[in-house]
């Protein structure tokens, strides 16, 4: 059985070679059959292969707009960061020039008693009395000698502005206590004058320790005279002067001390039974509030604000500067390896 099956299989591998060699031709024509429907099969890759390409360059397209568009957009940004370093070293410079007035008040309970300089001419002080909470007392005997209960130097001194004149001055201490609402009532009488108008000059400066303490009193008066305004105040009238204190500090470091008044004047009854002449003057000094004023001028620009800004714009320029080149570089490589697909491409379709 084994031998029949074996020279079955022998005889039929014999008749196919035999058909091979007396139809050559057809093995040939069956060969380019296979080709040709192999070929038939590599067409559909073919048109694959025209169909993704045009995918993938849809897509690089894409990326290279959407690169372009990052470019430009860091660009503007770029752009905005050197308007902001040129706009903040202008508003630096600015501030430089241009310092703002700050100022700042102080409470205090006591002051340092202010220096009151008269210059009452032929007038003479009758009175001079402390008081405390706004009370004045009834006045006795007015026009006549009263009390002087206030410190007080008198001085002569050269006229600072003419160097030939003398000036006879009456320094008072001022008041010292706010909290007490403390004051100083003074009282001249003048007997006859040949002017229209009857007036005393007065004159206030920061301390009358200051005056008393110093060797040259007439240089210190000159100074004051120099630095101060001199106020009026007339006769028949109670004038009620209240003070503040504003100081102002210098760019050198120095401080100067100018006080502000506000003034308000009374008419003075006369019930003297005679009709006289003369001339009474009364004037009262007493602190508006317990806060010193200071004024000083502040650069508000802040140097380290200004740096730390810098720094952080230039560390963006640097950032968006290498983004930028990243993307240049990206753009090319991408540009390059399309191109490659490309050639490739068209390789396989040739």
């Amino acid at each position: 059985m084994l031998k029949t099956e074996v020279s079955a299989s022998y005889q039929e591998l014999s008749e196919d070679v035999e058909r091979v060699s007396e139809n050559p031709t057809d093995e040939r024509e069956g060969e380019m059959e296979v080709h040709e429907d192999a070929s038939s099969v590599i067409l559909p890759d073919g048109e694959l292969g025209t169909t993704t390409p045009f995918l993938r360059f849809s897509k690089t397209c894409l990326k290279n707009v959407f690169s372009v568009i990052l470019l430009f957009m860091y660009l503007l940004l770029m752009a905005v960061a050197v308007f902001l370093v040129y706009q903040t070293i202008s508003d630096f410079r600015e501030k430089l020039k241009h310092p703002v007035m700050s100022v700042t008040y102080k409470e205090v309970s006591l002051y340092d008693a202010p220096g009151i300089a008269f210059y009452p001419g032929k007038a003479r002080l009758l009175s001079c009395k402390h008081h405390y909470y706004d009370h004045i007392p009834p006045l006795i005997n007015p026009g006549q000698p009263g009390h002087i209960e206030c410190t007080t130097q008198r001085i002569n001194y050269t006229d600072p502005f003419t160097n030939q004149t003398m000036k006879y001055a009456l320094v008072v201490q001022g008041p010292r206590d706010v909290k007490k609402k403390e004051l100083v009532f003074l009282q001249f009488h003048l007997n006859e004058t040949d002017q229209d108008f009857s007036a005393i000059d007065y004159l206030l400066f920061s301390s009358f320790q200051e005056f008393v303490n110093s060797p040259e009193k007439e240089k210190f008066m000159k100074d004051c005279e120099s630095s101060y305004s001199s106020w009026k105040f007339s006769g028949g009238f109670r004038t009620w002067v209240k003070m503040s204190l504003v100081k102002t500090k210098e760019e050198d470091g120095s401080e100067t001390v100018e006080f502000k008044q506000e003034t308000s004047v009374v008419n003075y009854i006369d019930q003297r039974t005679k009709p006289r002449s003369d001339q009474l003057f009364f004037v009262v000094f007493e602190w508006k509030d317990p806060f010193i004023q200071t004024v000083q001028d502040i650069i508000t620009a802040n140097p380290w604000n200004m740096i730390a800004l810098l720094c952080g714009i230039f560390l963006a320029l640097f950032k968006a500067a290498d983004f930028a080149k990243l993307s240049v570089k990206w753009m090319i490589k991408i540009r390059k390896r399309h191109l490659k697909r490309s050639r490739q491409v068209m390789n396989h379709i040739s």
